[in-house]
């Protein structure tokens, strides 16, 4: 059988599960759905199942992206409730289709935020983030495969917005995903490296979707 695509969602308690027990979970929830995936050729078979884009532990998404393989030709719209029902709380499929775009056309996710202040003023905090990610460059240190290095993230960004609620200040923005991808905990990185003063005291990240260079939904 072809290359099938699924879309998913990974929310509530789900976010604290790893990349590689996602993959684990995956694995088992074809199985119990009676599903049976396709398995490489060679001296280690492992089988054809790939996340386009893993999450960072404690982040949410409404808009995973994973392809995989069965070995037999299966009905598409049956997939994703089989699946859901063979899945822990918070992850669930939502649909299941024939890839219509590479994994390198992935450019650009829409992600949300919220910034939480136990003390300060959140009126004044979402004016001092959209001050601070409107300068020119924003330099900040991270860990590379040679080490620490000094990395602007501002390219990254396409666009950036906060406002005000309660004493948390919410955000939306639309970043890299790919050359370069941005992580948007660096976003809150950035804040306590740079302007500690106005960094959160929690942040939490949600993907909302992803698009392809043009800024058309990914699929």
């Amino acid at each position: 059988m072809d290359k099938l695509r699924l879309r998913f969602k990974k929310t509530g308690r789900a976010v604290y599960i790893s990349h590689l027990d996602l993959m684990q979970t995956m694995q088992r929830a074809f199985s119990r759905a009676g599903y049976e995936l396709k398995y490489s050729e060679g001296f280690n078979p492992h089988p054809q199942i790939s996340i386009a884009l893993p999450l960072s532990v404690g982040t949410a998404s409404l808009c995973e992206i994973m392809d995989f393989k069965l070995k037999e030709e299966a009905d598409i719209s049956e997939i994703p409730a089989r699946l859901t029902a063979a899945l822990p709380e918070g992850i669930e499929v939502t649909d299941c289709y024939e890839p219509q775009r590479k994994a390198a056309e992935l450019k650009y996710l829409k992600v949300a935020g919220i910034f939480e202040y136990d003390e300060r003023d959140a009126e004044r905090m979402a004016e001092a983030l959209r001050d601070f990610y409107s300068a020119g460059e924003i330099v900040i240190s991270k860990k590379t495969k040679r080490g620490i290095g000094e990395t602007d993230i501002k390219p990254a960004i396409r666009e950036i917005g906060f406002e005000a609620k309660d004493k948390a200040v919410e955000m939306e923005a639309v970043i890299s995903a790919q050359e370069p991808t941005l992580n948007p905990e660096l976003l809150a990185e950035a804040l306590r490296q740079l302007a500690p003063d106005i960094a959160p005291d929690f942040a939490k990240f949600t993907r909302l979707e992803s698009y392809d260079k043009n800024m058309e939904i990914y699929r």
